[in-house]
């Protein structure tokens, strides 16, 4: 049965791409297909059980709504730091395997001390997060928002210790091209978080109601979930489970262990430059009131969208770039990593004319066509075609950076980033939005110029590394 179940989540697609010109750039094409469609699914799976959550919270009413986004905003900054090490374990698994294929002890102590960086990384986080109350309070947040987003993330925060440790077994199995399991297990905890939420915030089948912290407890509950199932998986999965990756887990192997963190903690501070500069654009839309706001919550949740294509690709060429490189074959890493690039440009400039085109249309898929909401609508279609100029270089930028993962290049570009997004972006958000009082619209061209200028930037890097060797 364990088999069956092993062939059904596909074969390992390890092996290099042996074919010339075009034919070897086809099948590297397809490689790299076979890996990334389970992952952008994974990806769209989350935002599925995010939108869940905004769904259940906005039944409940507008004030926990608002509160639980205060909340996940420091919860979210919080992840993003323990992301970092967790993400280091893919590229470090590629690299290792595409040196030495049929190596397995190296793997395993890889993930376990990917797992390993998880729990100590997550004791001070929680601690952190147990002061989001008073920390909104300084952010000059309404105090009534504050208690409630602190009640929330004191039930969240219990797990992010399993959150993060199911990246770290998602980066073990797309490593090894198994990225269908993860996916699975995904697709699982949209229904159980759903129940959860149902269960917990409105109280039925006996439970309480405790609304937000009921939100919060839910998803707490799902990310315990979603971990447990994915070791059950990887026990069940003959191909997964021969590296026994919590055999002796109380061993530590300290150069695995440094690894982790030399390299996750700069991928997690990248993260955090693009995802900071984007949640300080939305602190400065509001201050041009209620329609602007609005209007940019709905544009941006269109790329939001589509970003996860490109977000699935630039996963798979960390895999495929790290495998290449750990074979010193880097004729191999250059034609993965701009396979990669051509698959999601292609698909961003289909997305970018679709935007353009069909801006008003779109942004009247979320609000009622009424007399209140056309101010609304227009402003969001404006900013939507802002989002469409914009969509080719998100794309780059995201491909590129996670080739250079698999390179295992982490300084630079985390620098690449800081400088692209707060030293061109931010600054261009506040002078075209305040300075030339271009308002919602200038902010908008702000945050295109520092995806444009991270998506310049990583491409040159990537292309010096790749054609250094």
């Amino acid at each position: 049965m364990s088999e069956y179940i092993d062939a059904e989540f596909g074969p390992v697609d390890t092996k290099p791409v042996r074919a010339t010109g075009l034919a070897g750039w086809v099948e590297e094409a397809l490689a790299l297909l076979r890996l990334a469609v389970p992952l952008i699914f994974t990806q769209l799976s989350q935002m599925a059980i995010m939108t869940t959550d905004i769904v259940m919270l906005g039944r409940l009413s507008s004030s926990a709504l608002a509160a639980a986004t205060l909340g996940n905003i420091v919860f979210f900054f919080a992840w993003l730091i323990g992301f970092g090490p967790a993400s280091a374990v893919s590229p470090m698994i590629a690299q290792l395997i595409g040196a030495r294929p049929g190596e397995r002890a190296g793997v395993r102590h890889i993930a376990r001390m990917g797992l390993w960086a998880v729990l100590l990384i997550s004791l001070p986080l929680m601690s952190l997060l147990w002061f989001t109350h008073p920390l909104l309070l300084a952010l000059d947040q309404r105090p009534d928002l504050a208690v409630q987003a602190g009640a929330f993330t004191a039930a969240l925060c219990f797990g992010l210790p399993a959150s993060l440790g199911y990246q770290v077994l998602r980066g073990f199995a797309t490593a090894l091209g198994k990225p269908i399991a993860p996916l699975i297990v995904m697709l699982a905890a949209i229904g159980f978080n759903a129940l959860g939420d149902y269960t917990l915030i409105f109280g039925h089948f006996g439970f309480p109601r405790l609304g937000i912290v009921g939100s919060g407890t839910a998803s707490a509950l799902s990310f315990t979930f979603m971990f447990l199932c994915t070791l059950s998986v990887i026990h069940i999965m003959p191909s997964l489970r021969k590296y026994r990756i919590l055999r002796r887990f109380w061993r530590p192997r300290w150069f695995e262990l440094n690894e982790v963190f030399r390299l996750g903690m700069p991928l997690g501070l990248t993260t955090i430059f693009e995802a900071m500069m984007f949640n300080s654009a939305t602190l400065m839309m509001g201050t041009f009131g209620s329609v602007t706001l609005a209007a940019h919550q709905i544009a941006i949740n269109v790329p939001s969208i589509t970003f996860m294509v490109p977000l699935g690709l630039g996963m798979a060429a960390t895999v495929r770039v790290g495998m290449a490189a750990g074979r010193k074959d880097y004729h191999s890493v250059r034609r993965s990593g701009f396979s990669a690039m051509l698959l999601g440009g292609c698909f961003m400039a289909s997305m970018a004319l679709i935007i353009y085109a069909f801006a008003p249309q779109i942004a009247g898929l979320y609000l009622r066509p009424t007399a209140a909401n056309a101010a609304v609508i227009l402003r969001a279609a404006l900013f939507l075609h802002i989002a469409a100029l914009f969509q080719l270089a998100d794309g780059q930028q995201v491909v590129m950076a996670m080739s250079l993962r698999g390179l295992k290049d982490a300084r630079v570009p985390m620098w690449l980033a800081g400088g692209s997004y707060w030293l061109v972006g931010f600054p261009l958000c506040l002078g075209l939005g305040f300075g030339l009082g271009l308002n919602g619209i200038g902010i908008w061209y702000g945050l295109a110029s520092g995806l444009a200028t991270a998506a310049i930037l990583m491409t040159v890097r990537f292309v010096i590394l790749a054609w250094r060797h």
